[in-house]
Order: structure tokens, then sequence, then C-alpha cells
């Protein structure tokens, strides 16, 4: 995962940032199991996750379908495209809270419109457009604050619950709040899968333009709380007296 080495949450911090991250890494999730769902129903190769796509690109070769292995493979670029992107934008090795995340998200919400309406002229482009916006977000979030947070795919999730279950069998000790997120985020993600699914019987791709308008309004809430309060901070520190040595100059 991006960003993924020598970032170790402090265990006294985990319990106080982990209530700030439930909502946000569920809503992503969701979102991913929205897009995901969506986009499956109009091609059988995934977005959200790049396991499934270079998968079904092989069996596009192998069965001689150029046309649908090209799509495939837009896809993968698309979403390498996307993790890129975030690396850009965030530009941070040790990848805490900024408004780089709300620019990030507001980015993908434009990423999602525009494939919005590709996908309404029925161009194909429009996935590759989709696992960008995948990309992106996957790559922003795989390491905010120190934990590996997976909101486009559930693989990670249920191995780190695998993970977890094996060691309450062997220490018989359990992380319960680590247990209790990443089945937020499983569950989240399948509701998403669900309302995607939902959706897209009743609006066509159009029901893409409700995730895009989602995250669009997140981000920039997300900026705008977040510059607030850097703004709030560099206003206390001026305020702050300077701090005078022991041994005062005469």
């Amino acid at each position: 995962m991006p960003f993924s080495n020598g970032q170790r949450l402090d265990p006294s911090l985990a319990h106080r940032r982990i209530r700030f991250l439930w909502i946000g890494a569920a809503a992503m999730t969701a979102t991913a199991g929205y897009v995901n769902s969506v986009l499956l129903s109009f091609f059988e190769t995934p977005v959200s996750h790049m396991t499934g796509a270079i998968s079904h690109l092989g069996l596009h070769l192998v069965r001689d379908r150029g046309h649908d292995a090209w799509v495939s493979l837009s896809i993968v670029l698309g979403f390498l495209a996307g993790a890129m992107l975030a690396g850009v934008i965030v530009g941070a090795l040790r990848l805490l809270p900024s408004r780089s995340y709300g620019v990030v998200m507001m980015v993908e919400g434009g990423l999602l419109a525009l494939a919005t309406a590709l996908l309404f002229t029925k161009q194909r482009l429009g996935f590759s457009v989709v696992a960008m916006a995948c990309g992106l977000q996957n790559a922003t979030t795989s390491s905010y604050c120190g934990l590996m947070i997976r909101t486009t795919h559930v693989t990670g999730t249920m191995t780190d619950l695998g993970m977890i279950f094996g060691h309450w069998l062997r220490h018989g000790r359990i992380e319960w709040w680590r247990f209790r997120f990443l089945s937020l985020l499983l569950l989240a993600f399948f509701a998403g899968g669900i309302a995607g699914t939902f959706a897209v019987l009743r609006l066509g791709p159009g029901c893409l333009a409700v995730a895009a308008t989602g995250i669009t309004l997140a981000g920039g809430a997300f900026w705008v709380t977040t510059h607030r309060g850097l703004v709030n901070l560099v206003q206390e520190s001026s305020r702050t007296p300077p701090r005078t040595g022991a041994f005062p100059l005469s």
C-alpha cells in the first residue's frame, strides 16, 4: 500500500483519533462499494481493486477479445494514474490531516462527474476515469494518520480481521477498537454495493452523479474545516508570549 512503511500510530492516540475516522472512512468505503457495483453492471471488470482487473485483462487476451482487453488495461492504468495523482497532491511522506485531503476528495468528485458524462454518451473511457478516481482515493487513505485504511477494496480488511481472530485464539486478547473499525469498513463496502445496485436499476449511469456530488461536498467541508483549524492555530500561536530563557540578559 502507498506510504505504508514506517508509520506506526501511537496506541495512546489511536482511541482518540479513531473516533474522528469512523464516519469519514465508512463513507468513503461505502462510496467505493457503490461505484464498483455500478460499473460492474456495465462491464465485468472491477474498477475499485486491481486484482480482478488484471485477471480479467489476462482472460480477455487469451480469449482474443481485443476491445475488452483494451478497456481492462485502461482501467488498470487509470487506477495507477489516480494513485500517482494522490502522491502529487498530498505530497507528504508522513500523511496527517491537512487541506490536501479535501482537495483530493473534490478532485475525485470531479472525476466521477466526468465519468458520468462519458458513460451517458456510451464512451468506455468512463471506466478508466472511474478507476482513476478509485486509485486516487485508495492511495490517499491507505495510510491516514498511520492507520492502513483500505477504502476501495476489502481484501486487506478481511486479512486484518483474520489476523485479529488468529491472535485472539493464540494469545486470548483482541484489540476491540481495531476489530470494530475494520468490521465497519467491511459492512460499509457491502452496503455501498447494495445501494449502487438499486441505484443503477433506477437511474442508470446517472447514479454516479450522486457519488460525485456527495464526495465533492464532503471534500469542500473537510477543506474549510481544516483551513479554519489551521487559522485558529496560527492565531493562538501569535497570541502566546515568547518564552524567555532561565538566565535573562542584563
